[in-house]
């Protein structure tokens, strides 16, 4: 090709990256991916081979671990954590140590990375790599402050770790340097098709002086995924598909680990008729293309605003054209293979299946390799546009008022990320807010950094990494439970009411008193065996109700914390008001003298709450862009909770006062055994300004609510601090939409504020690039 050729059709010539030294390393070590176990290597077995997509050349074979190789890998975590935990000072220079030697070794790393997972090695080179070392940095000085800044906190122990095969290398920075910066130890599981990086990292890690036993790596598949999950570990942190989030979700069920899943995305990708529409798309290649489309966080569903349409699908195909597909070794391809045939596959099959809109596609290489594709003129109920794909296809619609891309863009099961284009910054500031996602781009996409919160809500998992609040994930409080046991409410009777009125106590469902669906109520006695009154026992179409009212009274969640915080104190002055009234009645309920602390400590709590309503901040994050990262707090949705049995009143107050004040709805299950001063407390709600249906109180037994509380669609998390045995029944039903659940498995503990402010409200992110 001559020099005016070139400058005829500016092509871009080779320019291949050597993978010698990469495939040198390898051989050098056998050419096994295997376990790194105490600091050492382990098994090196070929049990199954890691390929080259592009090529579908064997790379390396790969050992599959046992639940023998795992416990092992476990145990040796479990050894040496309580020594790692002790300095955070020392922890700092290791993590710093890890980073500065993935410096040293970025080139065979990015290579690796790339002859692995098939992506274009400018994009292993420029971001992963990268990114993957800024979360060392970043994390080394968590480990240095963590003492000073975070003293009421500890590591959870030994953390079983699976990531994904879309980022090998930078999914394990994600994973493992939060938690040695807390002081944990780790056993992960990097993905089966997707090991090689790891092994890099190993060495690593023996270099820069990680002490045997800190970090464990096991190889392996599905099966040695799942014996991870099973194994004794305290944590586990997992990224991937939906369906493997809901498996392990239900396998680790009552067992009282941590769990975080950051799992599918189906993310809109708004585009308003101002925008800069070149930037826009060059944002959507960003967005869709990027590894071949194969991200959590893809911008795989288009949004465009209907005057623009057209104008806008005509220049995305022409620059779907000059996209370049290829040997993913080569520093000028801008798409390369699909991680593996089975992939491809399944790429292949939902796209064909779709019978809607318009599909165009550009060319593609043979072998491993799927075209760029845009399908237009979808529904927003058309499968493609529902469901994740995983590859580089993007589906798109229209719509034509701000108020119907909001609804089109939350009309989805996901709600991990969103991206906003626009020039106007007072709409993309009202947009931002009202779209369903962990992390919102204004005018970007795929902006991350360890800085910053990264996760989603809905079915995109919970849990973030990064930040300081990636850290919580990876710490307790410090301090001990205790077992609590269920109160024996008293059942002997004479007949003779202690109450010169027999009442019976209705239900609080929507601001009013109702009387329940079963028809049926449970006597109430004090310790003379005299009758206090009955309460009505609430079934599923009471709860029902309630959750319906709660959806009702979502102007709540948009209130001010000002307002919130007023109508907090009012509430906490009324109970001040009949204060010895409650207090008499605890003291019947329960038999004892504890009543007047009780009220007092309840009216102290609903001050406290008060006092916070307006006072949980957000954070702009340290992030290296010319932008912010905004850090926001919102509502977590509507929250059922199953009170604490023990304490008649304190027990519906401490939960239900931190919920309200950051925003939330909730449908609270009082005291089984003491619900009527949960039934007064509802007198209280109606004469201090609370919105209906903001609060609802339902009495009955928590063992039959609990499974359809942790069942239910439009319950967005679930609480339990009863003393039924409620714990594993409503982790395992909240599988049903991956919903939040805080349970107690039949302990007590006194909660830190921090506590109750992170599981009332879900962390948003919304990046804002600024300049011209």
């Amino acid at each position: 090709m001559t020099v005016k050729e070139i400058f005829d059709s500016m092509d871009y010539g080779p320019a291949p990256e050597s993978s010698a030294e990469a495939l040198a390393w390898l051989a050098d070590r056998g050419g096994i991916a295997g376990h790194y176990i105490n600091g050492k290597w382990d098994a090196l077995r070929d049990d199954f081979p890691s390929n080259n997509p592009a090529t579908g050349e064997k790379l390396a074979g790969v050992t599959k671990g046992t639940a023998d190789e795992v416990a092992k890998a476990v145990a040796a975590a479990r050894k040496a954590q309580p020594k790692w935990a002790k300095d955070g000072a020392a922890r700092a220079r290791v993590l710093y140590g890890i980073a500065r030697l993935m410096q040293k070794n970025a080139r065979l790393l990015a290579v690796m990375e790339t002859l692995d997972n098939g992506k274009p090695i400018r994009e292993s080179r420029d971001i992963d790599i990268p990114l993957a070392i800024r979360h060392f940095y970043h994390h080394a000085g968590f480990a240095q402050l963590m003492d000073a800044e975070m003293p009421d906190v500890e590591p959870l122990g030994v953390c079983g770790q699976i990531i994904p095969w879309n980022f090998p290398l930078l999914m394990l920075a994600w994973k493992i340097a939060p938690a040695l910066a807390m002081g944990n130890t780790v056993v992960l599981k990097p993905a089966e098709y997707t090991s090689l990086s790891s092994m890099v990292f190993s060495e690593i890690c023996t270099a820069a002086g990680v002490p045997p036993g800190v970090v464990n790596i096991i190889t392996g598949d599905g099966e040695t995924g799942a014996a991870l999950v099973d194994a004794d570990v305290d944590k586990v942190a997992f990224t991937g598909s939906t369906s493997v989030g809901r498996i392990i979700r239900e396998q680790t069920a009552g067992s009282g680990k941590a769990l975080s899943l950051e799992l599918g995305g189906k993310s809109p990708y708004i585009v308003f008729e101002d925008a800069d529409i070149d930037s826009a798309i060059e944002g959507l290649v960003d967005a869709i293309w990027f590894n071949s489309g194969q991200v959590c966080c893809a911008g795989s569903r288009l949004l465009v605003q209907e005057g623009i349409a057209d104008r806008f699908y005509a220049k995305l195909r022409r620059r779907m054209d000059g996209l370049r597909i290829g040997d993913p070794m080569d520093k000028c391809i801008d798409l390369g293979a699909i991680v593996d045939p089975e992939q491809l596959a399944q790429i292949k099959a939902m796209v064909d299946a779709n019978t809607a809109g318009e599909t165009y596609q550009c060319a593609a290489p043979e072998g491993c390799f799927y075209p760029p594709t845009l399908i237009t003129g979808l529904a927003p109920s058309d499968t493609l546009m529902q469901e994740e794909i995983f590859g580089p296809v993007l589906v798109a619609c229209t719509f034509r008022t701000p108020a119907e891309a909001v609804e089109i863009a939350n009309n989805t099961r996901y709600g991990l990320a969103a991206s906003v284009w626009t020039e106007n910054i007072n709409l993309a500031l009202d947009i931002a807010p009202k779209l369903i996602a962990g992390i919102v781009w204004v005018n970007a996409t795929n902006l991350m950094d360890a800085a910053a919160g990264f996760g989603g809500v809905r079915e995109s998992g919970f849990g973030r990494e990064g930040g300081w609040e990636g850290l919580m994930g990876y710490t307790k409080p410090k301090g001990k439970t205790a077992k609590i046991t269920a109160p024996m409410p008293f059942t002997t009777q004479d007949g003779t009411p202690a109450d010169p009125l027999d009442r019976t106590a209705k239900l609080y469902i929507g601001g009013k008193q109702v009387r329940p669906d079963s028809g049926y109520t449970q006597p109430i006695f004090d310790k003379s065996g005299k009758l206090l009154g009955h309460a009505s026992t609430a079934n599923r179409k009471d709860l029902r109700n309630a959750v319906e009212s709660n959806a009702a009274a979502k102007g709540w969640s948009k209130s001010t914390g000002h307002l919130r915080a007023q109508i907090l104190y009012y509430i906490g002055e009324n109970l001040s008001a009949r204060a010895q009234e409650f207090a008499t009645r605890i003291n019947q309920l329960t038999g004892g003298r504890t009543g007047s602390k009780e009220v007092d400590d309840a009216i102290s709590w609903l001050f406290t709450w008060a006092a916070w309503a307006d006072k949980h901040d957000g954070a702009a994050k340290g992030v290296p862009i010319r932008g912010v990262a905004l850090g926001m707090h919102e509502p977590v949705g509507n929250i059922a909770i199953l009170t604490d049995d023990t304490r008649p009143l304190m027990g519906l107050i401490e939960p239900l006062a931190p919920a309200l004040a950051m925003g939330n709805r909730v449908t609270a299950v009082a005291s089984q055994a003491f619900p009527l001063a949960a039934t007064d407390f509802y007198q209280v709600l109606e004469t201090s300004d609370l919105p209906a249906g903001v609060a609802n109180i339902l009495t009955g037994r928590h063992t039959e609510l609990a499974p359809h509380m942790a069942a239910h669609a439009n319950i967005d998390a679930v609480w339990s601090f009863s003393t039924a045995d409620v714990s594993k029944v409503i982790e395992t039903k909240s599988t049903s939409n991956l919903k939040r659940t805080w349970v107690n498995h039949a302990t007590h503990r006194d909660w830190p504020s921090t506590i109750w402010r992170a599981q009332s409200t879900a962390i948003k992110t919304i990046w804002i690039p600024y300049g011209e």
